[in-house]
């Protein structure tokens, strides 16, 4: 059964750890790899390299939304597939993350952790509240 004065502050958690991930790993191809640093990694890698900047774009100004707690739902639904597709990078790699190139066992979590979120909603503290955990 789920606890309904609690839900909401498990989401907004959720909600707040998934968005910091996104914003430090979009801040990070920002300033520390570059936007055409990573458009170059995505090529070596199978991509095409123009998709870096969407997926650079989607990281930073989702990850913010979904700190903020707006547009929760649609944010956390988008992130699945993206990161489901980053996590089709690693496959080859093993499950553990530690594996030489990154296993599979990181991303996949975070793809799992942001089908929670859609499925649960913003929960507490949203600037954009709608019903979701546990919320009537």
């Amino acid at each position: 059964m789920i606890d309904s004065r609690t839900a909401p502050y498990a989401a907004l958690v959720l909600r707040i750890a998934l968005g910091v991930m996104f914003l430090a790993h979009g801040l990070t191809k920002v300033f520390v790899f570059t936007p055409a640093g990573t458009a170059g990694f995505f090529q070596s890698i199978g991509f095409p390299g123009f998709l870096a900047y969407p997926v650079i774009a989607f990281e930073v100004l989702g990850g913010l939304l979904l700190v903020l707690g707006v547009f929760t739902r649609p944010i956390a639904a988008l992130a699945v597939v993206q990161l489901f597709v980053a996590s089709t990078v690693h496959f080859g790699n093993g499950w553990a993350f530690g594996n030489q190139g990154g296993g599979w066992e990181y991303p996949i979590f975070l793809t799992v952790s942001a089908l929670a979120l859609a499925l649960l909603g913003e929960g507490a503290l949203a600037l954009r509240p709608g019903k979701g955990a546990g919320q009537r």
